[in-house]
């Protein structure tokens, strides 16, 4: 009777993590020969994970990440240009608190988008928040928003992840719009918070398709600059699996 009382509480209070702590040690004989102070630890200890859990759950979800993928599944052999130990020091995410980024490019297929969302993933398990757009969408978006009056709360969303992801960068060139909503966001950015873009066009075609030489030299200066860079060659990995069939 007293244990119903005190989950119907817990379950008020919502400690869920306790609730199911506590259960499980009342269904376990072998918790009677522990301490008030280590039952309590345990308590304690599953509410923290359940509470962790939960918070990378709704970090996943906001992520809106276009593939699920991780950087433990990464597949070396089949990705050329991709350095094994540049991976490893990425790993711990340090080039996110010191506001890095990082530019994928390669020609279609080789799987741009994977690594992005890897990396995006991985960031999320080390409690970071992190958004993927599509390029064109995200201009699109941005677009719409500064028309009916949601600009500023979007632009705001948008520069305080910790890691954004533009896929498809590069696809048609840049209007003036978007031009100077992608300026604003990296300018808001800059050093503080980290961008990956995956693009088919090599950087060195960046300054031509963003147009406006001036807004394009800022735009890559804070972007290029102070990113590692990963150019993946090879043949359309979609192609070698059509083959196989």
């Amino acid at each position: 009777m007293l244990n119903t009382q005190t989950i119907d509480k817990l379950k008020s209070l919502k400690l869920t993590g306790m609730v199911k702590g506590l259960e499980e040690q009342t269904s376990n004989s072998d918790c009677a020969s522990l301490s008030f102070e280590e039952r309590l630890g345990l308590l304690v200890d599953i509410e923290m994970v359940t509470r962790e859990n939960r918070r990378l759950q709704t970090r996943l979800s906001q992520a809106k990440l276009r593939q699920q993928a991780c950087i433990e599944d990464i597949d070396y052999s089949s990705r050329q240009g991709l350095d094994r130990s540049l991976m490893q020091s990425l790993y711990p995410c340090q080039w996110i608190r010191e506001g890095q980024n990082i530019l994928i490019t390669g020609p279609t297929g080789v799987g741009k988008s994977y690594l992005a969302c890897a990396l995006a993933h991985r960031a999320c398990l080390m409690g970071y928040k992190a958004r993927y757009f599509r390029a064109t969408k995200l201009f699109g978006e941005l677009h719409l928003a500064n028309a009916d009056g949601r600009y500023p709360k979007l632009m705001k969303s948008i520069c305080k992840m910790d890691l954004i992801v533009i896929d498809d960068w590069g696809l048609s060139e840049l209007n003036d719009q978007a031009r100077n909503d992608f300026l604003e966001i990296l300018e808001d950015r800059y050093r503080l918070k980290s961008t990956i873009i995956a693009a088919q066009l090599p950087v060195e075609h960046w300054h031509k398709m963003i147009g406006n030489p001036t807004i394009a030299d800022a735009i890559l200066d804070r972007l290029v600059h102070n990113a590692y860079r990963i150019d993946l060659k090879g043949e359309s990995m979609r192609k070698k699996q059509q083959k196989t069939k």
